[in-house]
């Protein structure tokens, strides 16, 4: 049995996910990975959420770190990639597709 996409980030338990939790769970991860408390994000502290590419092309002013707005300028461009039905709320049958699973890459 799969896990439930929505755990952790369905803060209002209403069955989906809205921008504003996905972004409060994408600034807490990024907390939690910037080790060095500097604010911004290295490709080796970023790891497994974004690969060498996507993480270049997240890095907008090309300094080779995120700030947590560049971090959650992708998140927001993900979850709306998401957001098949643009409703502004992902569901987990959303969260299941190639797009979802980019997404939650950001967030867990």
């Amino acid at each position: 049995m799969r896990a439930d996409p929505l755990s952790g980030l369905d803060t209002d338990n209403d069955g989906t996910v809205d921008l504003a939790e996905a972004k409060k769970a994408a600034a807490a991860l990024f907390d939690r990975l910037d080790i060095n408390h500097e604010g911004t994000l290295d490709r080796r502290e970023v790891g497994r959420h974004l690969s060498a590419k996507e993480f270049a092309a997240a890095d907008v002013d090309n300094d080779k770190t995120l700030t947590k707005d560049e971090y959650l300028t992708i998140v927001e461009q993900r979850f709306k990639a998401a957001d098949t039905d643009n409703d502004g709320t992902l569901t987990g049958k959303e969260l299941q597709t190639k797009a979802g699973r980019a997404f939650l890459r950001l967030l867990k």
